[in-house]
């Protein structure tokens, strides 16, 4: 009878921690690492709002003004971090404000988990109040929508949640919380992901590779995807330049690369120049490394044919679902990109000369960085010329969508320790949010936003969030009055014809100052310098208004020469 008393006793010392599924969620998400999330909050995730309270000092909720901010930002954060960005929003309104993050972190291929309310069980299916049934909103854009209908199952959801976002071609994922499920108690204990090895190639295929290449006469690689540990980045660079192959980056993936090595040769992206079109138009073998192969970095699918390019292809991905999707490339292989570009630096330089090609291709990036003159008071060109040589090595940039971003993306140089937060999916606001994120996480960075006047209204009241967590950027408002884009295609299309493409703008200074920022107005280039330097020394981070001209609408054309083409195309 004792020893049936004791173990009795024994068996009640640790009883079953009972949880709602409010508090589990919280638990496994400081499980699995995680440290911060944005949101706003809502009525249909009140018990997850409760339950990070007693976690303020291992989770750090950032609450933004809109939810299509937030997710941004939690975009943002997966892109620079490799980690899952979170955003919480409340269901219907909530839901559909965060779509455009979630559809920017899918194009950009950064892990994101979405957590969004959701009606109670028993209301499903009759268009309850805000009722949106997210696998099929959601379904085409995330790489798995599911809604939680037992709060026992959080910890496994949770942690195939952070698994997918990571895995394979990382992604968002979205997770639907009825409210009910937040509220029920379980005995379920918080759970950790765990991550499954990255692929390598094997030893037959390392050797196909080398010998395509060194094969060649005129090779290129090209870099996309999120894989890219600093280890993997060194060493892609260091078989480049020792075996003289140029080296490109996707679009929007110039920080992948250290920018001033000898074999790095530009971006495929937006606004390609011709000199880089003919490059990748005249190499015989192309090294792809994690890159999808998108319609910006092959300019409409027209630098390689579909679905057999003259080129031969080497397609490496960790995911089977990009190899093959648009190309048939000449070798497939299945395999972590930078896992293979160590593989390949271990194994040593390649025979052969290159050196006249690789020239080539460096020639034709250091030129491209030399800029016409812009018609104006304010020259783009000069000013990123002075950027470049004053930008620290680990400074963050980011931008949104607009023919702006040609500054950013084509005239400024990422080192090894820079990165630039871009949109592939195009999306207008993004730059503002993603500079938030950075400088949130990344306190002791220079963080500098570009943004048209367009791009920065669409998400400008983020200023509100990023005042309250002291985690203010430095804003370069690229001012021209219009949506400068839309106006460009306007003019190519349908000359001397402007119609719906003008902006009146605020007072970006007042609207800077009401929000604590030193702010400044640019409207001659001599101004630039200095006041971009007191823009870098102020704590309370800075706006800079820079005023430039309508004809300064893209870097090798004004609007008038567009203009003028376009006639002449028309009459002929």
């Amino acid at each position: 009878m004792t020893e049936l008393g004791l173990a009795s006793n024994d068996s009640n010392i640790n009883p079953p921690v009972v949880r709602t599924g409010g508090q589990l969620l919280a638990e496994c998400l400081v499980a699995n690492g995680a440290t911060y999330g944005f949101g706003v909050p809502g009525e249909s995730y009140l018990a997850v709002l409760d339950a990070l309270y007693d976690l303020q000092d291992q989770f750090d909720l950032m609450v933004t003004r809109n939810e299509g901010g937030a997710s941004y930002m939690a975009a943002a954060y997966g892109a620079l971090t490799g980690e899952p960005g979170l955003c919480f929003t409340t269901r219907g309104p909530g839901a559909t404000n965060a779509s455009v993050g979630v559809h920017s972190a899918r194009q950009n291929s950064a892990p994101m988990i979405l957590f969004v309310g959701q009606v109670g069980r028993g209301m499903l299916g009759r268009e309850a109040f805000q009722e949106i049934d997210y696998q099929a909103f959601y379904g085409s854009i995330a790489k798995w929508v599911v809604q939680i209908e037992d709060a026992s199952r959080i910890p496994e959801i949770i942690a195939r949640a952070f698994t997918t976002a990571v895995s394979g071609r990382a992604g968002p994922v979205v997770i639907a919380l009825p409210e009910d499920v937040l509220t029920e108690t379980t005995e379920a204990s918080p759970c950790a992901a765990r991550f499954p090895s990255l692929p390598v190639a094997d030893g037959d295929t390392l050797t196909e590779i080398r010998e395509m290449l060194a094969g060649s006469r005129q090779p290129l690689i090209i870099t996309g995807g999120r894989d890219w540990p600093s280890a993997s980045r060194e060493a892609v660079q260091q078989f480049a330049e020792s075996s003289g192959i140029p080296l490109l980056t996707a679009f929007r993936f110039n920080d992948l690369v250290d920018n001033h090595s000898p074999v790095y040769a530009g971006s495929a992206g937006v606004g390609m120049h011709a000199e880089l079109q003919s490059l990748i138009r005249d190499s015989d073998v192309v090294l792809a490394l994690g890159v999808r192969f998108g319609e910006i970095s092959t300019l409409g699918y027209t630098l390689f044919s579909v679905p057999e390019a003259k080129q031969k292809i080497i397609h490496v991905h960790v995911s089977t679902d990009e190899i093959g999707k648009v190309y048939v490339p000449t070798l497939a292989v299945h395999a972590s990109p930078g896992a293979v570009a160590r593989q390949l630096a271990d194994a040593g330089a390649l025979e052969g000369d290159r050196s006249r090609w690789c020239e080539r291709a460096r020639k034709q990036f250091t030129d491209s960085l030399k800029c016409p003159a812009q018609p104006g008071d304010v020259d783009m060109g000069v000013v990123c010329a002075h950027l470049r040589d004053v930008l620290p090595d680990d400074v963050i940039i980011t931008n949104g969508a607009g023919n702006f971003t040609a500054w950013p993306n084509r005239f400024l140089t990422y080192g090894p320790n820079a990165r630039l937060l871009a949109p592939q999916n195009g999306t207008m606001g993004f730059g503002l949010p993603a500079a938030i994120a950075a400088k949130k996480v990344m306190p002791e960075r220079t963080v500098v936003c570009f943004a048209g006047d367009g791009d920065f209204q669409m998400n400008c009241q983020e200023l509100g969030s990023a005042m309250q967590y002291d985690a203010l950027p430095v804003v370069l408002i690229i001012n021209n009055g219009s949506y400068g884009t839309i106006r460009m295609h306007q003019e190519s299309h349908y000359p001397d014809r402007t119609s719906a493409t003008d902006i009146v703008n605020p007072d970006y200074l007042a609207l800077g100052k009401a929000y604590g920022m030193h702010t400044e107005v640019v409207d001659r280039t001599d101004q630039f310098a200095a006041a971009f330097e007191r823009a870098c020394s102020s704590d309370t981070g800075a706006l800079l208004d820079i005023q430039i001209n309508i004809e300064s609408l893209t870097p090798g054309r004004s609007l008038t020469e567009i203009r003028n083409a376009a006639v002449a195309r028309i009459r002929s």
